[in-house]
């Protein structure tokens, strides 16, 4: 059984990592991305009504206060005092701006509770403001939530499911104002890597100077190639970046060892390498047994019952023998050196820190 575990932990990192050695390239649309190609945050203030007595306390002042703002600029004019907000909850309202996206395009918003609402299940926000952080609107969101939860209390009892405090509105915010991004005309661009790398970034300028004809590209750091546009490209460079997208590099990666000690999980990655080291993994038992033995006076005597505290220890401990793991080059050699132990992911925790303090483990050892 630990050996099966083990196996099947190990091959689902190996099975991870086959794609990099079976399909000996990954498009570089995969592995990075351009310039100015980026999501920007825009975030907004608004209000949920219709809740069923599940918004936020009288208490919350700014629920009040901007229910009575928002009051007021439909020519009613009532004091903060008083109103009821039980019904209608304050939030934040979150989303994720694409990049080139036009005015007139939908996209989905995040709605979460910033007061003390219990629930906005079957809340609808009304229209909200969405800011960058230049302070400029840049979509406006208004619509019926979907909270994929529920909270129902009574006096004695509440039962709850995932987070009603938080929901979401497909398609909620339309966009008022474009992101601008210088792009046509350009005379060099710059590729990004998502996991820095030399070897990887090398490889990215050389297969760029290999497919296109006139352009030249060089990696400036582990992470950044940058690009001189060919004339021809400048003014189309929607095309350019389309086919940079396409070219297949084959990415190189550190070799590590990923470690969760809060749930025992270990993952080995496809470039760990292990030297010729000696291993012995025993385990310690240690019983306890604590009882009381209890001593009766006999009848019609002056004695006094007696009560004697008993402890029973039994120690046992594992005669494991010293395994020789053989030096290894792949990932199926580790994990046929491990399976020999024949232990659990828990004790492959200490067995491959010892590994590493040793030297014999050739990759980083990640703890998380």
């Amino acid at each position: 059984m630990k050996k099966f575990a083990l196996s099947l932990l190990m091959g689902l990192a190996l099975t991870l990592a086959t794609p990099i050695t079976d399909a000996k390239a990954i498009r570089i649309k995969e592995l990075a991305t351009f310039e100015g190609v980026r999501v920007n945050q825009i975030t907004g203030y608004g209000l949920v009504v219709g809740l069923n007595g599940t918004g936020d306390k009288d208490q919350t002042g700014f629920t009040r206060q901007s229910l009575s703002n928002l009051l007021k600029r439909m020519d009613l004019t009532i004091a903060p005092s008083a109103l009821k907000v039980k019904n209608v909850a304050a939030v934040m309202v979150t989303a994720d701006l694409p990049p080139f996206v036009k005015p007139g395009t939908k996209i989905d918003i995040l709605v979460s509770s910033i007061g003390d609402a219990t629930s906005l299940q079957g809340g609808t926000l009304l229209v909200t403001s969405l800011k960058g952080l230049d302070d400029q609107v840049y979509a406006m969101a208004q619509g019926p939530l979907s909270v994929g939860g529920f909270a129902i209390t009574g006096q004695a009892a509440t039962v709850q499911k995932n987070h009603p405090t938080v929901g979401r509105i497909v398609q909620g915010a339309t966009v008022e104002r474009e992101v601008p991004i210088r792009w046509q005309g350009k005379e060099s661009l710059s590729v990004k890597l998502g996991q820095p790398d030399f070897t990887t970034a090398a490889r990215v300028a050389e297969a760029i100077n290999e497919s296109l004809p006139g352009a030249s590209a060089k990696p400036l750091d582990a992470s950044t190639i940058e690009l001189s546009i060919p004339q021809n490209f400048r003014e189309n460079l929607a095309v350019l970046v389309a086919e940079l997208e396409n070219l297949s590099v084959e990415p190189d990666y550190v070799g590590k060892v990923i470690i969760d000690e809060r749930t025992g999980t270990v993952v080995v990655g496809e470039n760990v390498k292990l030297s010729t080291v000696a291993v012995a993994h025993g385990t310690l038992s240690v019983q306890i047994r604590e009882g009381v033995q209890v001593s009766q006076p006999g009848p019609f005597s002056d004695g006094e019952t007696v009560a004697n505290p008993t402890t029973e220890i039994n120690v046992e401990e594992g005669a494991d023998n010293l395994l020789l793991i053989e030096r290894s080059t792949n990932i199926n050699d580790v994990v046929k050196a491990l399976n020999a132990i024949g232990v659990t992911p828990r004790d492959l925790i200490m067995i491959f820190q010892a590994i590493k303090a040793a030297g014999a483990l050739h990759g980083e050892l990640e703890i998380i």
